[in-house]
C-alpha cells in the first residue's frame, strides 16, 4: 500500500506552529441503496464540523445523502436523507451541495434551486424552500447569520448567477424566501460565502468579473451583502486568482482560496504551459478590501477554512500543480507552512466519475482536519470512499 507523506515548504520547520500536520486515520463512508455511482462514493461537496455536537457533516452526492461522522471517536455514525437528487452526471443539477448547522437545525442546498432545513433531533425534513421556482440548477453553497436567522443561499450555476436571502423561524425551522441577490457581472459562477458577526455583512467569493467565462480570466472579487437591504455594497477586486474559498481569518480578514492557477505571465497556467506556474492564495482586509498578503506555493482550492483552535488555515486544493494537496497556513505570519497530499480518482467510463478532494472542515476542539476521498485503494479503509483525517501528534 501506498502511504501518503508530507510535503515541507522551504523556509519551514517540523516545528512550525505547533508541529507537523500529517495523515492520521480514514473512516470509511459505506455505499447505500441510493447509490449512483458504482455504489461507492466519488463525488461530494461541501462539509463542516459542528464543535459543539462534535459532528462532522458531509453533503454526499454519490448516496444522495448527508453523512455525519463522530469528530471524537472517528468513526461514521449515519447518513441523513432528505429527498435529495444525487449525482446526476451533472453537478450543475445535483445535490447535496452546501450544508451548515445552527443546532438543532441542519441546512442542506440541492437541486432544483432547493434549500432545506433539517431537525437534527429527529433526522427529518423540518421544512424545504426553492430559490427560483422552475430552475432545474443546484443552488449551491450557503452561509448562515445567526444573529438574524438568515441564510445566504447560492445558485452558482445559473446565468447570471445569484444569491437568495432565507429568512430562518429558529424555533420550527420554517423557511421564507426573500430578496434575489443577481450578480450580472459574474461570468464564472458564485462561490463560497461567510458571515461575519463583527460587521453583520456576508461576504462572497465572485472567481471571475467580466471574464470569458472558463475559469481563465485574471479578474476576479469578493461581495460584502448587507443582509438588512440585500445591497452589494463592495464588490473588493483580486487578481490572478479566480477565488472559491472563502474563510473568515483571525484578524478581520479573510483568506481566498484561489482555484486557478495562474503562471509568471499571468495567464491561467497549464501542465503544458512554456512558463512557469505562480499559485497563491490570497489574504484579504474584510473592511477595505485591501489585499495584505499573497501567499505562495498553494492554488487550485475549492474550500478553505480557519481553525481558531491552532490559528491555521487549511484549503482543500485539489489542482495544485504539484497534484491535489492539503494546504496549512498559518493565519498569524500568513504564510504557507506546509502541503500535505491528499487525490483525486479518475473516472472509469461505464463504471465511475471522476472524483476530488476539493472539500475540508475542522473540530477545533482538537484541531483535527477532515478531508473526504473518493473511493480508491492507496488510502487505508477508503475502498467505498472515506473521510481523511489529519493532525499533528501534539493535538488532543
Amino acid at each position: 500500500m501506498l502511504v501518503p507523506v508530507l510535503l515541507l515548504v522551504p523556509g519551514t520547520s517540523r516545528a512550525d506552529n505547533d508541529g507537523t500536520v500529517r495523515f492520521l486515520t480514514a473512516v470509511p463512508v459505506p455505499g447505500s441503496d441510493a447509490n449512483t455511482t458504482g455504489g461507492n462514493m466519488y463525488v461530494f461537496d461541501i462539509s463542516w464540523v459542528d464543535p459543539k455536537t462534535h459532528r462532522y457533516y458531509l453533503a454526499d452526492r454519490s448516496n444522495a445523502a448527508v453523512d455525519v461522522v463522530d469528530t471524537e471517536r472517528g468513526v461514521f455514525v449515519k447518513r441523513i436523507s432528505g429527498g435529495f437528487k444525487g449525482f446526476t452526471g451533472d453537478n450543475s443539477t445535483s445535490g447535496p451541495n452546501g450544508v451548515v448547522v445552527a443546532f438543532p437545525w441542519l441546512f442542506v442546498t440541492d437541486a432544483a434551486s432547493r434549500v432545506v432545513s433539517i431537525d437534527l433531533r429527529t433526522d427529518k425534513v423540518a421544512d424545504e424552500a426553492t430559490t427560483n421556482a422552475g430552475d432545474d440548477l443546484r443552488s449551491d453553497e450557503l452561509a448562515y447569520d445567526p444573529e438574524d436567522g438568515l441564510l445566504l443561499v447560492v445558485n452558482n450555476a445559473d446565468t447570471p448567477p445569484f444569491a437568495t436571502l432565507v429568512q430562518v423561524d429558529q424555533n420550527t425551522g420554517q423557511l421564507t424566501v426573500g430578496q434575489h441577490i443577481p450578480f450580472p457581472e459574474a461570468t464564472n459562477g458564485a462561490e463560497q460565502p461567510v458571515w461575519d458577526r463583527r460587521s453583520g455583512r456576508f461576504y462572497l467569493s465572485i472567481p471571475e468579473v467580466n471574464g470569458p467565462g472558463d475559469g481563465s480570466g485574471p479578474h476576479g472579487a469578493v461581495a460584502r451583502i448587507n443582509p438588512a437591504t440585500g445591497e452589494v455594497e463592495a464588490e473588493f477586486p483580486v487578481d490572478f486568482c479566480q477565488p472559491a474559498g472563502l474563510a473568515l481569518g483571525p484578524h478581520q480578514d479573510l483568506l481566498l482560496g484561489c482555484s486557478t492557477v495562474f503562471d509568471t505571465a499571468g495567464h491561467a497556467w497549464s501542465a503544458k504551459d512554456s512558463k512557469t506556474a505562480a499559485p497563491q492564495h490570497v489574504v484579504m482586509d474584510a473592511d477595505t478590501g485591501n489585499i495584505t498578503a499573497h501567499v505562495a506555493g498553494l492554488g487550485g482550492s475549492d474550500e478553505v477554512v480557519f481553525n481558531p483552535g491552532d490559528r491555521r488555515y487549511y484549503a482543500a486544493s485539489r489542482v495544485d500543480p504539484v497534484g491535489p494537496v492539503l494546504g496549512v497556513i498559518d493565519a498569524d505570519r500568513e504564510v504557507l507552512s506546509q502541503l500535505v497530499p491528499t487525490l483525486n480518482v479518475p473516472a472509469v467510463q461505464g463504471v465511475h466519475p471522476s472524483g476530488s478532494s476539493h472539500s475540508v472542515a475542522v473540530d477545533p476542539d482538537d484541531n483535527r482536519v477532515f478531508v473526504p476521498l473518493p473511493a480508491n485503494n492507496v488510502f487505508p479503509n477508503c475502498l467505498t470512499g472515506c473521510v481523511a483525517v489529519y493532525g499533528t501528534s501534539g493535538d488532543h
